[in-house]
């Protein structure tokens, strides 16, 4: 297979619609080779069991030895660690041991030439030092003049800086401050964004839990509908700008909280709002995890923040942007679905 993760999205999305578990999910598998294929008829009798079973296996095998190779890593990246962190406490208390050497009282013989020079520079700075409190104390009316002046100037600049600012900003007047996830609340829901996806949380006050079979939610290119049957939909309305609609998907949460994750298809910009109608953020404020980033450009920019957060997660051991969102797929995945074991499953 040339590419293995092309379809992850696709199969995703055909498990959380099967409430029934992963035994269903395996039958409609089997149930479409069986109505659309000849594959349990089209060889001998025992050639189609052999196949499924030697795929079992090789993607088993894989399994194991990725686990493996993962905790062998693990092992490996804490042993570093530990090291890097004990030579780091070497070398501080090296340098404590130094320091305390340093500055401990120390004893300097000086002959009589010496000792004549180091009593004139004493009393040089002893009369310096009386001549500079004598200018201060007569210069101490003219200060006060001088000060109030300089205030003045202050003020003025001020002034300046703040009509320049408003200027700056005037486009953006009446535009929202964006939230901390770097969207905006609104009445019926909330939306954050990165600079490649977007999240938006609606929450809906029923009485009951929430199934999919409740949900209408409909991803398009350049329109998001949600809602529930027989109700006027929450969102009915086109998109501030286009999405894939192939790796976007929405999921339940805590039974009352529909969570929808839109792809973005430029991922080199910010969004102002979710659809047309929705009041715009001011995305000038927008924050991203380093501020000193917002003197690159736009798509530098984007890719510096990918690449930066991605080494850091490395670095911890922790999971990349790519693979997070695949586990958080798989984690809401689980959550729906409580009589399944997933406690070796994993998503790369």
């Amino acid at each position: 297979m040339a590419d293995p993760e092309r379809f992850d999205g696709v199969l995703l999305a055909m498990a959380q619609q099967h409430t029934g578990g992963i035994l269903e999910l395996l039958d409609t598998f089997f149930s479409f080779l069986e109505r659309k294929t000849d594959f349990y008829t089209g060889a001998e009798s025992t050639k189609a069991e052999k196949l499924v079973m030697t795929k079992f296996r090789e993607h088993q095998r894989k399994a194991k030895k990725k686990q493996e190779d993962q905790a062998k890593e693990k092992s490996e990246r804490e042993e570093r660690k530990r090291k890097k962190e004990e030579k780091e406490r070497e070398a501080e208390e090296r340098k404590r041991v130094t320091a305390e050497a340093d500055s401990g009282p120390k004893i300097v013989e000086l002959d009589d030439e010496e000792a004549a020079k180091l009593k004139q520079e004493l009393e040089e700075k002893k009369k310096k030092k009386e001549s500079d409190e004598t200018e201060m104390a007569a210069s101490a009316d003219s200060s006060t003049v001088g000060d109030s002046e300089s205030d003045k100037q202050d003020e003025k600049k001020a002034e300046d800086n703040d009509s320049e600012d408003e200027d700056e900003k005037e486009e953006d007047k009446g535009k929202l401050k964006p939230n901390r996830l770097n969207g905006g609340d609104y009445e019926n829901y909330r939306w954050g964004q990165i600079l490649s996806e977007l999240e938006v949380r609606v929450p809906f006050n029923v009485s009951f839990p929430l199934k999919s079979r409740d949900v209408i939610c409909d991803i398009q290119q350049k329109r998001l509908k949600l809602g529930l049957k027989g109700h006027k939909p929450i969102i009915d309305e086109e998109l501030h700008a286009k999405v894939k609609p192939e790796e976007s998907f929405w999921t339940i949460e805590d039974k009352k909280l529909i969570v929808i994750h839109l792809e973005k298809v430029n991922k080199m910009e910010w969004w102002s709002r979710v659809v047309v109608t929705d009041p715009e953020i001011n995305t000038r404020k927008v924050q991203p995890e380093n501020s000193k980033l917002g003197d690159l450009d736009g798509e530098t920019r984007g890719m510096v923040e990918k690449m930066m957060f991605d080494q850091r997660q490395k670095e911890m051991g922790l999971p990349t942007s790519e693979e997070q969102k695949k586990q958080d797929i798989l984690k809401k995945f689980m959550e729906q679905h409580p009589e399944m074991d997933f406690s070796k499953a994993k998503i790369s």
